[in-house]
């Protein structure tokens, strides 16, 4: 079953509580924090404060997204405030199997991210280190852009690097996600959807996320999305590595 992670950064900043626990009672299991520094991209959000006022209010796994530079210095801070996940920009890290031991050691999952045109290229010798890449399809640091239409074959790209190596990689994807492209997206290979405006910019959250969970759960029973040998459950349920 894909997971749906509802993004933050669409959510109303002045009800950020209620917001979270709207999208968990419609059933979304992650909550996708995208942390960005106005350097690596040309936008500011949030930091680790506002993930560690809210993780006692939810049990949603925390998907933080680190869009900054030098992410090796916020790792640790993030973690400490509640984040299960923590991705890294391949762009942002010149020294990335350091950084992605480093997420590990603090107790938490790495991932490394992908703008969209950057090359698979860069993933390929850290698949044996990472439990997640990050696709991003649309360019980062603003919410309610387009999806990309050339990532679908990045993502298939990525699927099939990830099978031939025999990996347990899990495909995250990020950027314009909607209920009208989300079974392509699945279809392509991704397992973990990212989307903001297509569930806090509409009036029913609930409505939104079981529209854009029955747009991706129709790839998985067509038999077109693989997980690649990795359990579902591990990425649902499990807050530690």
């Amino acid at each position: 079953m894909a997971i749906i992670a509802p993004s933050l950064l669409a959510a109303d900043f002045g009800r950020l509580r209620e917001e979270v626990a709207c999208v968990e009672a419609a059933g979304a299991k992650w909550l996708h924090l995208d942390i960005m520094d106005g350097h690596f991209v040309p936008n500011l959000t949030f930091g680790p404060g506002v993930v560690s006022a809210l993780r006692p209010y939810t049990k949603m796994i925390f998907d933080v997204h680190l869009m900054v530079e030098r992410p090796e210095n916020f790792i640790k801070e993030f973690a400490e405030a509640g984040a299960e996940w923590i991705s890294v920009h391949l762009e942002a890290c010149p020294h990335l199997h350091k950084v992605i031991h480093q997420i590990r050691e603090a107790g938490c999952r790495p991932a490394v991210a992908l703008n969209p045109a950057t090359s698979l290229r860069g993933v390929e010798w850290v698949l044996d280190e990472v439990d997640m890449v990050l696709i991003m399809t649309v360019n980062p640091g603003f919410g309610g852009q387009r999806f990309i239409p050339s990532m679908l074959k990045k993502i298939e790209e990525l699927a099939k690097l990830i099978k031939a190596q025999g990996k347990e990689v899990l495909i995250e994807v990020d950027g314009g996600i909607s209920a009208d492209n989300a079974f392509a997206v699945c279809r392509a290979g991704a397992h973990v959807l990212v989307a903001g405006s297509a569930i806090f910019g509409q009036q029913d959250r609930t409505a939104a996320f079981k529209a854009l969970h029955y747009a991706a759960s129709r790839a998985e029973k067509s038999g077109n999305q693989e997980l690649n040998g990795l359990p579902f459950g591990k990425a649902w349920g499990e807050n530690t590595p």
